[in-house]
């Protein structure tokens, strides 16, 4: 990064990274759940596992939605010098930094099935389709504002997540057009 520009990320892109693979990782784990009873009985352990979903995603969706808009106040527009980091190159550095979150939550959620059958899958797919909807809350944020919010990536946590952590602070913005990613972390 020649002359001072800072590598920059999606906010929306960094907040959107694990919905995918816990939506995915929770169908599986709801999906073999199923098959032992368990204690409760599979009727029961799937009217809970759909509350704990709904309420999970919910509850990521509408918690700290403040601290994401804190940054973004004071934010700086993007110098010419700095790098729009892809969305692809985003995403693979939550991934590999959460893999070992993203197995034990999936151990967690097979080997609750013998208690609570597919609770605990619909538990993690709760929580993918929170990030996937406070994605998009963020996305017509952007979209309202006429602008993009970026984070820079030494601020990010090692995993390459926390767009909101102790060590940002402020956010970037560009114009709706920059970058790889649609409003709210989506393919464009």
């Amino acid at each position: 990064m020649a002359r001072g520009g800072q590598g920059l990320a999606r906010v929306a892109v960094v907040v959107r990274a694990g919905a995918a693979p816990l939506w995915w990782l929770g169908v599986v784990a709801a999906g073999v759940g199923v098959l032992p009873a368990g204690l409760t009985g599979r009727r029961i352990g799937v009217l809970a596992g759909a509350v704990l979903f709904l309420v999970t995603a919910g509850a990521v969706a509408w918690t700290r939605r403040g601290r994401y808009l804190a940054p973004a106040r004071g934010a700086a527009r993007a110098g010419k010098h700095d790098v729009l980091q892809d969305r692809a190159v985003t995403l693979r550095n939550w991934r590999r930094g959460h893999r070992w979150w993203l197995l034990l939550g999936f151990a967690a959620a097979l080997g609750s099935s013998f208690a609570l059958p597919a609770a605990g899958g619909m538990l993690l797919a709760g929580l993918g389709t929170g990030l996937r909807l406070k994605a998009a809350w963020l996305g017509r944020r952007e979209l309202a504002a006429g602008q993009l919010f970026w984070v820079r990536v030494d601020w990010l946590s090692a995993g390459g997540g926390r767009p909101t952590g102790k060590r940002v602070a402020g956010y970037r913005v560009t114009g709706i057009g920059a970058g790889d990613a649609g409003p709210g972390g989506g393919r464009r």
